[in-house]
């Protein structure tokens, strides 16, 4: 048995309210650099669902810029620390500096690919100028008493720099190595969040909160004209160039990317996400950052929103023609649906209350068009799904219960009215999944309720009070497993919840049953219901044999070295091969039969595994703490 990598379907760029949000392109056109909570996305322009992930930064990543060659990626986190490393080969880390005592806030590369400027949020200095390859000091980053935003290098001789601040200025400096030669202030009055040298290094363009954009020339970095005045109704956030350098792109807390031309001074394109203008405003729709890929046929622009979409820009066309959607947060919850309906989907729920239906063949992630208004407010606790329909069920820590109706299409949409619960929910299941009339089981923290597979969900019956406290649901046909922190699972049979009779559980004799040794965190059963997989806090999954008379199959799956969060059965007729997530990053396959043979994807997800499913009986999807879902191969 084996386990291998097949996709990375990214997280998407860590944004905030009123802050750039930096996107780089590759010298290709090919594929888009970004930081995503603790990691680096290198992603496939044509094909989103094709990226790389870099993981060796500990902290939140803030940014990330290709090399002029292509060949490298320098990138930045908030303890000020600058990674450059390989971005063709194995991603292979090339050299390690600390900068600033401080958040790095943006990375320039010279246009040998020799050279780097690193800047920030410092103590005793705001930035500095570095060697790619050794770390060697080859300038210094003076003349700001603020934090700088951004930086850019001229991509031409001579080498010049230059550097915008939250003290309303820019520095331009000379190099290398690089040194103080000028400061620009009077000309932006409020934050200056971005700067960019044109690619023939003829321009520098410089962009602020004071929607100001104001051209100097690259050479001498003496100011020319201001253009655009009173164009932008919010702060301007990112600009970016054209590959001919007669053009540049900016990006707005408006909601508008705007197209510029150097020439006339004049915008001659312009794009409203959220909406034609006079309609309300959407602060999800602001746009925080862009990148102008080169070497394009199309033209393309990419820019990023607040909520972390990534919008396909056509010059010509008056809407985004692609946007690649997906988490921002850690996942924390999952279930697959829509397997028997031939179109399997992954639902997956983040700490942030956002929802997702990702397309299991394709990779695209959609969202539910009416989230904003009727989705839940913040942590998803728990995913669940009939078999026979195309409806998937929430519960979050906002204390509802909501409808995800038509999951497995492309525009997936919550029911008018959520089901208000009476405490925090744990766990979700459906009993009588395959049936005409299944049950959702939605267990709180102090007891298990019953609510009809409906939009709304209505709830049925009284709540069965267990005598213990429990921590996790299972449900298969009739059959109800709940485990808890008395380190035991606890076997039921539901009766009723069928015309209009009340649903009641009965508990099943196992008592001689041996419990697990910690706590049980997660529970599933096989997909004909013979066996119950319970996983624990310790990091062991027992299999238990789910009818009378009860018994221990085994307790040999015992790899894990932390709190098991996931479990998932192989949709197959042998109830043979299960999947497991864990709190340390793994996701490994067992074998009932032969309990010895695992297999393991080492180092799944940065900060912990939270939800598996299987997609037919050879392929694994994973989500975790590092809000991206990964596909695994599964040979047998």
């Amino acid at each position: 048995m084996s386990i291998t990598s097949e996709a990375i379907w990214a997280a998407s760029p860590t944004t905030t309210r009123g802050q750039p949000t930096p996107l780089s392109s590759d010298p290709k056109g090919e594929r888009i650099a970004y930081a995503a909570n603790k990691s680096i996305f290198l992603r496939n322009i044509d094909n989103p669902a094709i990226s790389t992930q870099y993981t060796q930064h500990t902290t939140q990543t803030t940014v990330a810029r290709f090399s002029p060659s292509g060949f490298y990626v320098a990138s930045g986190d908030v303890s000020g620390l600058v990674r450059v490393w390989d971005c063709v080969g194995e991603g292979a880390t090339k050299g390690e500096y600390a900068i600033i005592a401080g958040r790095i806030n943006d990375i320039a590369w010279d246009g040998d690919s020799q050279r780097i400027i690193a800047v920030g949020e410092g103590k005793e200095r705001m930035g500095h100028c570095i060697t790619a390859d050794s770390g060697n000091s080859v300038g210094e980053i003076s003349g700001h008493s603020s934090q700088i935003n951004s930086v850019s290098i001229r991509p031409c001789r001579p080498l010049r720099a230059a550097t915008a601040s939250d003290d309303t200025s820019l520095v331009f400096y000379h190099g290398a190595p690089f040194k103080f030669a000028t400061s620009i202030r009077g000309k932006h009055d409020r934050f200056v969040f971005g700067t960019a040298f044109s690619p023939d290094g003829a321009n520098l363009v410089s962009v602020g909160s004071d929607r100001r954009i104001w051209l100097y020339d690259g050479r001498t970095g003496e100011a020319k004209a201001q253009i655009g005045e009173g164009v932008h109704t919010g702060s301007i956030l990112g600009v970016s160039w054209a590959k001919d350098s007669k053009q540049f792109v900016t990006a707005s807390a408006d909601q508008t990317v705007r197209i510029w031309d150097v020439e006339t001074s004049q915008p001659t394109q312009t794009w409203r996400m959220g909406g034609p203008a006079g309609t309300p405003a959407s602060i999800p729709d602001q746009q925080v950052g862009v990148t102008w890929p080169a070497a394009r046929s199309d033209a393309l622009v990419l820019s990023v929103d607040l909520a972390g979409n990534l919008n396909y820009l056509v010059p010509g066309t008056p809407e985004p023609t692609r946007v690649v959607r997906g988490h921002q947060k850690n996942v924390t919850a999952a279930t697959m649906l829509g397997d028997s309906l031939g179109k399997p989907t992954f639902v997956t729920g983040s700490y942030d209350g956002r929802v997702r239906a990702w397309d299991a063949e394709s990779g695209a992630a959609a969202a539910p068009a009416n989230e904003g208004a009727k989705g839940h407010s913040n942590y998803v606790a728990a995913l669940a799904a009939t078999t026979l329909s195309s409806s998937a069920f929430s519960a979050a820590w906002d204390d509802s219960l909501r409808a995800l109706t038509g999951a497995t299409g492309a525009s997936p949409a919550f029911g008018a009215d959520p089901a208000k619960l009476p405490g925090q929910p744990v766990a979700l299941a459906v009993a009588r999944a395959g049936s005409s009339s299944p049950l959702l089981l939605v267990l709180t923290r102090d007891a298990l309720l019953f609510y009809t597979c409906a939009d709304p969900p209505a709830p049925v019956g009284s709540p069965f009070a267990p005598p213990f406290r429990a921590t996790a649901l299972a449900a298969h046909g009739d059959a109800v497993a709940l485990g808890g922190e008395d380190r035991s699972v606890h076997f039921y049979a539901l009766a009723g919840g069928v015309g209009g009779a009340a649903p009641s559980l009965e508990e099943q004799d196992a008592s001689g049953l041996r419990k697990p040794t910690a706590a049980v965190t997660t529970l599933a059963f096989s997909p004909r219901g013979t066996y119950l997989a319970a996983g624990t806090a310790a990091g062991k999954i027992m299999v238990y044999a789910a009818g009378a008379p009860f018994a221990v199959k085994t307790d040999r799956w015992s790899a894990h070295a932390a709190r098991i969060t996931c479990l998932a059965w192989a949709p197959a007729d042998d109830e043979d091969l299960a999947a497991s997530g864990s709190l340390d990053t793994h996701v490994h396959v067992w074998s009932v039969a032969e309990p010895g043979r695992r297999v393991r994807a080492a180092n799944a997800h940065k900060d912990g595994v939270n939800g598996v499913a299987w997609v037919g009986a050879s392929k694994v999807l994973s989500a975790g703490g590092d809000a991206a879902v990964k596909v695994w191969k599964i040979g047998v």
